[in-house]
């Protein structure tokens, strides 16, 4: 991964997310050392922590390193979607709308 990225917290019931976007990715979701589909074994967890990216049209542009703790598999979920959406803003504020 390049050294450059854009970072975002996301909190979520009792779960907090620090989430780091890599621009210049293949699409890698790593949680807490592990792949993001072992990590987030339920079938379509994965694909709901990518939305912001998917919205935008920029899935597998990224390489995501992602930080979680706190609370179950659907509030660290949500936590790490919402760190995704706000790193997503630190690149291009004019996504917000």
């Amino acid at each position: 991964m390049s050294a450059q990225y854009y970072e975002g917290i996301g909190r979520r019931k009792a779960a907090s997310a620090r989430v780091r976007l890599f621009p210049g990715g293949t699409g890698n979701v790593t949680i807490n050392g592990k792949d993001g589909r072992d990590y987030l074994p339920r079938s379509g967890d994965v694909d709901i922590l990518l939305e912001p990216l998917t919205t935008l049209g920029q899935e597998g542009t990224y390489d995501i390193s992602v930080h979680v703790s706190g609370g179950g598999i659907s509030g660290q979920r949500d936590a790490i979607q919402l760190g995704v959406a706000r790193a997503l803003l630190k690149i291009d504020p004019d996504t917000r709308p």
